[in-house]
């Protein structure tokens, strides 16, 4: 006796399908599903909606009838998952395109052309764990700062603020596009590197703007843009390798980002300048704990990789060698603005709060690198190597 289903008065071109589809569902083929109603073309469509999927249709009586093909069974007979989805797998097959983890892929679709489809190419443990505190840590510049408290500086302290400021767009400009970069080519199976890979580019743009407006607010034009500074952030964008991008950027050259904005949140003449370099220091440690942990996955891996890490650090610092590093309008500006005042004594308190600041970047470089793997000699040396350009 074959299962019969009732469509009344809904047409096949009005959701009459889901009815059928789901009646069928429950036959093996050769099974007989009996289709009853009063649309004038219901054998008409029923008709060519089954030839379009491998069915048979009988007409007998008053109802047409249906004999279950085996097409849909076909379809998914070469379709896999791709992985499991509470598991990341050691490699993303490029046939299952953009398709969820643990989604079935259906056979024949277009392979996805990344460069970075190895689980130990991309991952660190803590990505999950940084995206869900960088997900509820995002900040609206327009609430988040009292834009408003800026006040009135003396004319050469403004200058310093607008120039440090147009020195930390430069820079921000560089760790934009990095990330937004590796998101092109990274396979989407690792989703938790890829979101927060798209919230350090937010937090960055997010920097470009608030650093932007601060240098803006008294001022028509922002400062100066010095070659040797190009020059060091043209070499982070040079990088190609996802994990030796992701060191030179993040682990050196954001690391030391992160001391120059707490150096600047504390030296800041004004509520502004303070307050968009604490709220940018935070997101930056995000960027840099990813940074460290990804680089230490990749040695514990293979520690052969340290070598590499070094390569691209001693590369680099022979494509900087003759450049003039830090312009000296930023430098003296970050001396102007730790002074707090003309006095001698106060450029002198300046001079060495800004060379305490290189001590500590140079202390928080070794740290990070003694982490990853490197020993304390090898840590130094490398630290030394970095640019003089901070970033």
């Amino acid at each position: 006796m074959p299962v019969t289903v009732d469509l009344e008065t809904l047409g096949l071109d009005t959701g009459g399908h889901l009815l059928v589809q789901r009646a069928l569902a429950g036959l093996r083929p050769g099974g007989r599903l009996r289709v009853r109603g009063s649309h004038p073309q219901l054998a008409l469509h029923l008709g060519a909606w089954c030839r379009a999927r491998g069915h048979r249709v009988e007409l007998a009586g008053d109802a047409p009838l249906i004999v279950k093909g085996a097409a849909d069974e076909l379809r998914w007979a070469g379709a896999e998952r791709a992985g499991l989805p509470g598991q990341v797998s050691g490699r993303a097959d490029p046939r299952w395109g953009l398709a969820a983890r643990g989604a079935l892929v259906e056979a024949g679709g277009p392979p996805l052309d990344v460069a970075w489809a190895e689980r130990d190419l991309v991952w660190a443990e803590v990505a999950p764990r940084l995206y869900a505190r960088a997900a509820a840590a995002q900040w609206d510049p327009a609430t988040a700062v009292d834009w408003s408290a800026a006040g009135d500086l003396p004319d050469d302290v403004e200058d310093a603020v607008v120039q440090v400021m147009t020195y930390l767009v430069e820079n921000e400009h560089a760790a934009l596009i990095v990330p937004a970069r590796m998101l092109a080519n990274l396979h989407p199976h690792f989703r938790e590197v890829m979101q927060l890979l798209a919230a350090q580019v937010a937090d960055e743009a997010r920097h470009v703007e608030v650093f932007t407006r601060r240098a803006l607010l008294r001022r028509d034009a922002p400062g100066v843009s010095g070659a040797g500074g190009r020059a060091s952030l043209r070499t982070l964008l040079d990088e190609t390798d996802f994990t030796l991008a992701s060191f030179l950027l993040s682990v050196l050259g954001e690391g030391s980002f992160v001391d120059l904005l707490k150096f600047l949140d504390r030296h800041a003449p004004d509520p502004v300048t303070a307050a968009v370099t604490r709220l940018a220091a935070r997101d930056e440690a995000r960027h840099v704990a990813f940074g460290v942990a990804h680089t230490a996955h990749v040695v514990r891996a293979d520690p052969a990789f340290l070598s590499r890490l070094r390569t691209a650090v001693e590369r680099r610092h022979e494509a900087l060698r003759d450049t003039a590093g830090l312009n000296r309008e930023v430098s003296d500006s970050l001396v102007v603005l730790a002074a707090g005042s003309w006095e001698p004594a106060a450029i002198r308190r300046g001079w060495d709060a800004v060379r305490r600041l290189r001590s500590e970047m140079d202390e928080g470089r070794r740290r990070r690198l003694a982490h990853i793997g490197f020993p304390d000699d090898e840590a130094a040396e490398l630290s030394a190597l970095h640019t003089r350009n901070f970033m």
